[in-house]
């Protein structure tokens, strides 16, 4: 008897322990009954949606926002607040802009990427890397060297192109963009050539190990073991760390170069440095390192220069190449639009060969070498100044910005418990993400043809018009606003007029195209073309 009582025990103990958990569940789930977002659950909150979606999470997260303008995603030990009201937006980028800094946490998950750099930086650091990059992007000396670079690399492209198209030979557009913005920003930023747009297009370990990174470091965003995998040397994390080295590698031998080269220059009494035939004063790295050499600066070593190359590499290379990549999507699936774009460089050629009284080679696409020729003349009458007049070429950019923006999402953290406009409370110790992806497809922000390309939606009167920088947050807003927004337009317009003036693109039939979990949004299986040559 007593055996069968203590088993009896036992049993109404479990079954009562079962009533509670489920009691704790069901009352958990009635208080979520008005909850805007994803539903969530005891301890794990909304973890197993939020991975069941993980590869589609953007497009997961405009669900939501579409029925709510800022929905709250519970994680364990955490909550995510995630916005696409404008006026949300601009408090958080601007009127409260101290209270959301990058916050710990995320510094955390990029720390290892990304460092103290500009992307990672808070405080004064972020201050200061700020004010020098500002001025050096002011400068009119590397406005004008980065235009001769993003022609040069242009034209590198084109050869390419012509050459695939000769071959009837398919391509990863993607990976050709990735490759020319990688040798510019090394030829603009840090005075040292690379050349993985060369024609035979050599591997590059760095390129390869970087993405790697990129990857693994915004999983972290989701994975509540990654400090145990971490400290394992296990799974991704055993991979992040070997990434992370051949990195490292790599950045550390162009600084040491970039260091040599300023003193064999100092060394000869030469005050401006001389870089592939074309006098600057600086390059970006050159201000830094000179930076470093003023008494307690926080520039002085060679990590902190290493941080500032890095983010600078996935500002000046990812965030390009992508918006390239789907630039060129959007004419692929938009001939109209193409066509458009095609008539206005025509008429751009014609109207600047006018201007500067040259005449236009003649050409045929099949004879190689006049098609050559003509694309090199129709590249010299492009400049800075006179791009400007591409005003539907701008459109096309921009537009394609909207609905695929660089950066899909932005999180910052929550010094102090706030309320957003809406009267949203967000509690500190928080993050709270704008999403640039899901407010260029949101309705309330654009109308009931948000989710279609149409560049002409950046017309008024026939005349290009521009929005609230936190409606159209592409390139961020407020004291951080993007300081490389000119130098990215100009690389653009510059690569894509001479693209789309010369060549047609056909996407590779069944091949997929979407996008994949980084904090770029680049595509996921790249972008397979066959490219033709047109007159």
């Amino acid at each position: 008897m007593p055996a069968m009582s203590s088993s009896t025990s036992a049993l109404h103990n479990c079954l009562t322990l079962i009533m509670v958990v489920l009691s704790w569940i069901l009352i958990h789930r009635w208080s979520q009954r008005n909850h805007k977002g994803p539903k969530t659950w005891p301890i794990i909150g909304a973890a197993i949606e939020q991975l069941r979606n993980y590869d589609r999470m953007h497009d997961w997260l405009a669900e939501y926002l579409s029925v709510s303008k800022t929905i709250t995603v519970s994680m364990p030990f955490r909550s995510f607040t995630y916005i696409a009201d404008p006026a949300n937006v601009e408090h958080v980028l601007k009127t409260n802009f101290d209270n959301y800094p990058k916050g710990e946490l995320y510094r955390s998950y990029m720390d290892v990427l990304l460092g103290d750099g500009i992307f990672n930086a808070d405080g004064d650091m972020w201050r200061k890397q700020r004010k020098t990059a500002s001025l050096e992007f002011a400068s009119k000396n590397l406005r004008d060297f980065s235009t001769k670079v993003f022609r040069e690399y242009a034209l590198k492209l084109s050869n390419i192109l012509c050459q695939l198209s000769i071959n009837n030979q398919d391509m990863d557009m993607q990976d050709l963009f990735m490759r020319m913005t990688l040798d510019s920003i090394c030829k603009v930023g840090f005075g040292v050539e690379i050349g993985t747009l060369s024609p035979h297009l050599p591997d590059n370990s760095f390129a390869q190990a970087f993405d790697a990174a990129n990857i693994i470091v915004t999983l972290r965003f989701i994975d509540p073991l990654w400090r145990i995998k971490r400290f394992l040397r296990a799974g991704s994390e055993a991979l992040l760390e070997r990434s992370i080295k051949a990195v490292d590698d790599f950045t550390y031998d162009v600084i040491r170069k970039r260091k040599a080269e300023i003193e064999r220059a100092r060394a000869s009494g030469i005050r401006e440095v001389t870089v592939f035939h074309f006098k600057i004063k600086h390059d970006i790295l050159s201000r830094f390192i000179e930076l470093g050499e003023v008494p307690d600066s926080s520039f002085s070593d060679e990590k902190s220069l290493r941080d500032v190359v890095l983010n600078f590499v996935i500002a000046g290379r990812d965030t390009t190449a992508t918006t390239l990549s789907w630039f060129i999507y959007m004419l692929m699936t938009h001939p109209a639009v193409a066509d458009k774009l095609y008539f206005e460089l025509k008429a751009y050629e014609e109207e600047r060969a006018k201007e500067e009284k040259v005449k236009l080679i003649s050409y045929v696409p099949n004879d190689v070498k006049s098609f050559s020729s003509r694309v090199n003349q129709f590249a010299e009458l492009l400049n800075y100044d006179s791009l400007g007049r591409l005003v539907y070429l701008h459109a096309c950019i921009t537009e394609t910005l909207r609905l695929y923006p660089a950066v899909p999402q932005d999180p910052k953290g929550i010094l102090e418990d706030d309320v957003l406009p809406d009267g949203t409370q967000v509690k500190a110790g928080g993050m709270v993400t704008y999403v640039p992806y899901s407010m260029g497809r949101m309705e309330y922000n654009w109308g009931p043809d948000a989710a279609s390309f149409r560049p002409e939606r950046w017309f008024k009167n026939g005349m290009l018009q521009s929005v609230s920088p936190f409606k159209f947050t592409a390139f961020q807003a407020g004291p951080r606003i993007c300081l490389g927004k000119d130098s990215a337009y100009l690389q653009m317009k510059m690569t894509l007029a001479i693209l789309c003036r010369f060549f047609t693109f056909a996407l590779v039939p069944n091949h997929p195209v979407k996008y994949r979990m980084m904090t770029i949004l680049s595509m996921a299986h790249g972008l397979k073309i066959h490219v033709s040559r047109r007159a």
